[in-house]
């Protein structure tokens, strides 16, 4: 079940220390203000609370969230954000979805095609390559140890190991365990993730990211060195425009 792949589906950003700060913090606040449409408060709101410790994780002030929850649940008024879904061709053929947060749609489908466009991709329709990807559930985390295949500690796991904690979260619904360079990926089904992200919680490991995200169920293999870098440049420059928040790829590289 356990495996490792260069192009995993999640990639995963260690907060401000991977991207512009502002962008994180705005990327969080719109996920917290349209997360908090359902409620403002995270105890009777999963998916606000979802988002709250993903902003935690990188380090968003109390005061970007507060204000964020205001304004999506009308206390604070402004444009209200819509979440917007485009679909791309990548080098080397590679599928791709971009999930968008804005205020503005017609500029947000304006910067999104001219990056793809300059980047060497193609616009697409949405639909034809969404069927490739399923929705499902994703909890990023490392163990407690720094070291890459440290078992959690006894303390934590109560003398358990890696096999024993994988067991544990098929338990509780994993579908999938990927590891890479000591970032574990655990993929659920859509309604799973909040009880591996709380068990993992109760057994001290670091949560990098928990929620929703798109896995690809149909792959396109990228095998050389040149048509990886381009496809990492086109990926991170679709990732920098303010109102992109995912970039999902259906790409697979050699193990």
């Amino acid at each position: 079940m356990s495996g490792h792949s260069k192009w995993a589906n999640i990639r995963v950003r260690k907060g401000a220390q991977d991207a512009k700060r502002n962008k994180v913090y705005t990327k969080h606040a719109r996920l917290i203000e349209m997360a908090a449409r359902g409620g403002p408060d995270p105890k009777t709101n999963a998916s606000l609370r979802a988002a709250i410790e993903n902003a935690k994780a990188d380090s968003v002030p109390n005061d970007n969230i507060e204000r964020a929850i205001k304004k999506g649940s009308g206390e604070l008024k402004g444009e209200a954000m819509q979440e917007v879904m485009y679909a791309a061709y990548g080098p080397g053929g590679v599928a791709c979805l971009i999930e968008c947060l804005t205020d503005n749609r017609n500029r947000t489908t304006a910067n999104v095609k001219g990056i793809v466009s300059r980047y060497g991709g193609n616009f697409a329709e949405t639909s034809s390559v969404l069927w490739m990807f399923e929705r499902k559930g994703a909890v990023i985390f490392q163990y407690p140890h720094p070291a890459r295949d440290a078992p959690p500690s006894p303390a934590a796991a109560g003398e358990g190991t890696n096999a024993d904690l994988e067991l544990q979260l098929i338990d509780l619904g994993a579908e999938d365990v990927v590891s890479d360079d000591g970032v574990i990926t655990v993929v659920t089904s859509a309604n799973d993730w909040g009880k591996v992200r709380d068990f993992l919680k109760q057994k001290e490991c670091e949560i990098l990211s928990a929620g929703l995200s798109y896995i690809s169920k149909q792959k396109t293999a990228v095998s050389d060195s040149v048509t990886a870098e381009k496809l990492q440049q086109f990926v991170e420059a679709v990732e920098e425009d303010d109102d992109v928040s995912e970039v999902f790829t259906n790409a697979e590289g050699q193990e």
